[in-house]
């Protein structure tokens, strides 16, 4: 495809690209490429579905008809796979954006920026839908019932089935469709970017353009304003949210008037709504995927959803039980900024090795299937590892002592090094046949043990018996 994008670049320079560099991709199958050469700079597409670019191609056209600024698109390839498109540089409204977020202060220079992306948010929800064909939208033409369901069903089995937490699924389901109702009660005629984030915004000439709107469609005005004031990775401060929501508000005027409390109400179901569909992906392409960056995003996203499921809490009382769950595991605890985290499994090997969630990947796994098994045994077989008895038979009839000792002495010098070196995380898994007896003996001991002889903190998991805990830094 890289060929086509040469072909392209020929075609609307007429030379060839002197640099062609592959840009890095933020979870899209989509690949970029900044080619370059004879003065003249593009962003090379390649996409993975004609539609998809079709989609693109036609709003981005259309933005820049109704005067918003979006890349031009130059050319594109016979078959629409790929196409050529103005570069804006590098610096994306998130980048912009570093200082004020690691300090947790926005500077006003900031604030004024954000409040003129959101001074722009209706324009482009109003003036791109006028005389748009919305049959182009890609895959989907309108958020609509099922699409919402989609979005739900995301979070239910690619985050909530992952990270192994309880639930009930009826009463779950009965709120999905109790949110789609509230979500789907507006007739709407607008444009809906669906993934409009600052990361997606670029700043170009000392203004916001716009790109990465392919997945658009016709829908609410709420869903956009809940994507950008709630993107967990952005940490904006809730004095900068309400001078954002503000900004789009007096500028929504020229299309609609709206009460205030009315509109808040609204925009919480939204907000609640577009976590969730964020925590799907953290999810999918974090805990599937085991790509680091979205596994970090998850605890933002968990904290926000805690908050505005607070606030709707009568009525979504099952959807909050479970977030407030899922926030209090172990692995989702607010990162210390220094001191170490050991992380200890039991498992059973018929489920599989624990994932690394910490992304550092290393440590040690365990197997425990040589000791002698209690679960073959009738008094032992609603037990596990916890109890007294079949503590008391795995040191008195096996070989348990000998095979801590040994791991023992691998982990020791591992916490040393780990300690001396400032690392931040070390991952220890157990693993037996069932992951109830063996593994959970050995887990239990060597938790104490770390815990006892380093003063560190201790996270201890179960999986087989969903019971976490843990053990505080001394």
């Amino acid at each position: 495809m890289v060929e086509a994008l040469n072909i392209l670049f020929n075609k609307v320079t007429g030379t060839q690209p002197q640099s062609v560099v592959k840009l890095t991709g933020d979870g899209s199958n989509r690949a970029y490429y900044r080619m370059s050469g004879d003065g003249c700079s593009f962003i090379g597409a390649v996409g993975t579905s004609v539609k998809e670019n079709r989609a693109f191609i036609t709003f981005a056209r259309k933005f820049r008809e109704c005067g918003i600024d979006a890349p031009q698109v130059v050319a594109v390839s016979n078959d629409e796979l790929c196409y050529l498109q103005q570069d804006l540089g590098d610096l994306s409204l998130f980048a912009r954006m570093k200082n004020s977020r690691e300090s947790g202060k926005f500077s006003q220079q900031d604030i004024e920026a954000l409040c003129n992306v959101m001074s722009c948010l209706p324009h482009i929800q109003h003036r791109v839908a006028r005389g748009l064909d919305f049959s182009v939208c890609y895959p989907v033409a309108e958020f609509d019932h099922r699409a919402v369901m989609w979005d739900l069903n995301y979070f239910k089995y690619c985050f909530l089935k992952g990270v192994g937490v309880e639930f009930d699924e009826r009463l779950l389901e009965d709120e999905f469709e109790k949110l789609a109702l509230i979500l789907l009660a507006e007739d709407a005629e607008t444009f809906l970017y669906r993934d409009f984030q600052s990361r997606n915004i670029m700043w170009h000439d000392e203004r916001p353009w716009f790109i990465d709107f392919q997945g658009a469609r016709k829908g609410p005005i709420y869903y956009d304003v809940a994507s950008f004031v709630g993107q967990a990775r952005a940490k904006y401060t809730p004095e900068a949210i309400e001078c954002m929501l503000d900004a789009y508000l007096k500028s929504l005027a020229e299309y609609r008037t709206i009460n205030r409390e009315e509109f808040t109400s609204k925009l919480r179901c939204f907000r609640i709504f577009r976590l969730l569909q964020n925590l799907g992906t953290y999810g999918y392409r974090g805990i599937f995927e085991r790509k680091k960056k979205f596994v970090e995003s998850i605890p933002a996203a968990l904290l926000q959803l805690q908050g505005l499921l607070g606030e709707a809490r009568e009525a979504f009382p099952v959807l909050w039980a479970i977030i407030e769950d899922v926030a209090h595991l172990p692995r989702f605890a607010p990162q210390e900024k220094c001191g170490l985290t050991v992380d200890v499994f039991s498992f059973s090997y018929h489920r599989g090795i624990p994932e690394d969630y910490s992304g550092n990947g290393g440590g040690f796994v365990f197997d425990c299937r040589a000791l002698h098994n209690p679960g073959r045994y009738e008094p032992y077989k609603k037990l596990t590892g916890m109890d007294a008895e079949v503590i008391k038979f795995l040191e008195e009839n096996s070989t348990a002592a000998a095979f801590l000792a040994n791991a023992y002495s691998l982990v020791d010098e591992m916490v040393e090094k780990y300690i001396e070196r400032g690392f931040s995380h070390i991952q220890l898994s157990f693993g037996c046949t069932g992951g109830q007896h063996r593994s959970v003996y050995c887990a239990e001991n060597m938790a104490r043990h770390v815990w006892q002889k380093f003063g560190v903190k201790v996270n201890v998991n179960h999986i087989m018996q969903n019971k976490q805990y843990t053990l505080s830094a001394q």
